[in-house]
């Protein structure tokens, strides 16, 4: 786990041996500028799961690059990216398969509010040796309020002929009727719109997190959309 005040955040070097796992969780945000760099081998049967959390910042960018250099290597690669007013929240990563039986998966949510900026870029390089490769790609982000953008790039190069590769992105706003149905049964329209964002953004926290870092992440969520 790495965050906002570690020396360490700003370059990772791993390596995953065959067989092995590295979990990384970074907390990535700010007044000023944050940026992170992650490089991440994974030999055989190995497997690298990383969940980042970006608040944002005056500009803030984790950038993950993986390549899958052996036999039947997994990656998941999620995160939540939040922009408010004056902020900028990016996560960009790209993965490169280059060996059989590859494992991907990638599930990220964004939101942001009036004057934020979110940015999503995604990339699966699929190599002609890397067949039977498994890989799905998901963005899915909502913008709270007028004035609010988020950019979205997701990306598939596929040069096996044996693979399932997926990449999907949504990009739309809360269910008007979904709020209306909540502040029916008694909910003030800021608790409801906090509520529908909150269940949006956990959704995108991974099973594999212990519970005290689940709570930790959470509880940021909840902070940022103001909620108690």
């Amino acid at each position: 786990r790495v965050g906002e005040g570690d020396t360490d955040m700003r370059a990772l070097e791993i390596e995953i041996g065959e067989g092995a796992r590295f979990d990384l969780v970074t907390f990535a945000g700010g007044d000023g500028v944050a940026t992170a760099h992650r490089k991440v081998s994974v030999a055989g049967a190995g497997e690298f799961r990383q969940f980042v959390l970006t608040p944002g910042a005056k500009y803030s960018r984790v950038e993950t690059e993986v390549d899958l250099v052996g036999e039947n290597a997994r990656v998941r690669i999620d995160g939540v990216c939040l922009a408010e007013a004056g902020k900028h929240a990016d996560q960009t990563s790209s993965v490169a398969l280059h060996a059989e039986g590859g494992e991907v998966r990638q599930l990220v949510r964004s939101v942001a509010r009036r004057k934020g900026r979110g940015v999503f870029q995604g990339k699966f390089l699929v190599e002609r040796p890397a067949q039977k490769t498994d890989a799905q790609m998901e963005h899915n982000a909502l913008l709270l309020e007028d004035g609010a953008e988020i950019f979205a790039k997701p990306e598939l190069e596929i040069y096996a002929d044996d693979v399932q590769c997926a990449h999907g992105n949504t990009c739309g706003q809360l269910d008007e009727q979904a709020i209306f149905y909540a502040r029916q049964r008694g909910l003030p329209e800021a608790d409801a719109r906090a509520m529908l964002t909150r269940a949006f953004l956990v959704e995108a926290i991974p099973d594999w997190l212990d519970e005290d870092l689940r709570a930790e992440i959470e509880t940021r969520i909840d902070a940022w959309l103001g909620a108690s």
